[in-house]
């Protein structure tokens, strides 16, 4: 479980690690290891969302429990991938060549873009969140993290990086292809599981795009880097809610039954 343990503490501000004593060597955690581990900490960060939406709107608006919810997940992630997206939308969108938008990628500065991507992302996903209830609401945070999470990991052994090192470089090296595969597949079915044809849309819209931002990060920066990869995940977790949104209206007035969830 020391891969999970790692995966855990390198998603979220949860101190997990054990401090080291005088003396003693301190260990750096095998990221490879612990990549096909983060849609498993996404699950748990979905039901802890989920939950915390849940219970809130027994006595808040269904808006108001959504954005604390929200918030409360920023906070135990530290807002990672948000400052990722956050990056690359600047990076993108205000650099002219690949030099200047990986130089932009490297700027802890928050620019324009950057915060425009971020307002998109926070209104949609309390927009999305908010229109759902009860066990729907529970299933769709869990799935959108869970899912959004093993996209980006999957975009890792389809994608070259842009650069020769960094953070998304370091735990590309000895990443197991079979094992980030097997986790898609074991997520698929899982979605499957839940909420029967509708998976299909959600698993397709949000592998998609993640391919679509590998496409653009390749053709900006000749490769994915950890900001690409951190706006993967935001973007695969808001195409999961809102097709899971829209699904759902769509299931409910045609009365079809999209799975367990949904029936």
């Amino acid at each position: 479980m020391s891969s999970f343990r790692d995966a855990a503490s390198f998603l979220t501000r949860v101190p997990l690690h054990r401090t080291a004593t005088a003396g003693e060597a301190v260990i750096a955690p095998d990221m490879s290891a612990a990549v096909p581990w983060f849609a498993a900490v996404g699950l748990l960060l979905g039901l802890i969302q989920g939950g915390v939406y849940v219970g809130l709107s027994e006595i808040a608006t269904p808006t108001v429990a959504a954005a604390v919810s929200a918030a409360l997940l920023g906070q135990i992630t530290g807002a990672f991938h948000h400052d990722g997206l956050a990056d690359m939308a600047d990076a993108f969108g205000g650099g002219w060549t690949q030099e200047q938008r990986l130089e932009i990628l490297k700027d802890s500065r928050l620019g324009t873009y950057g915060v425009t991507a971020l307002i998109f992302v926070i209104m949609v996903e309390i927009a999305a969140l908010s229109a759902m209830s009860g066990w729907l609401a529970v299933a769709a945070t869990a799935a959108a993290h869970t899912i959004s999470r093993a996209t980006a990991s999957f975009m890792m052994i389809i994608a070259k990086p842009a650069r020769d090192s960094g953070l998304g470089v370091d735990y590309l090296n000895g990443l197991s292809r079979p094992a980030v595969i097997g986790v898609s597949l074991v997520v698929a079915a899982g979605a499957v599981a839940v909420f029967g044809i509708i998976a299909l849309p959600v698993i397709f819209g949000a592998y998609g795009a993640g391919a679509l931002i590998v496409r653009l990060a390749i053709a900006k920066i000749g490769g994915i880097s950890g900001d690409v990869l951190g706006a993967i995940q935001q973007i695969a977790k808001i195409a999961v809610l809102v097709i899971i949104v829209i699904a759902a209206d769509v299931t409910t007035d045609l009365g079809v039954l999209g799975g367990l969830v949904l029936n």
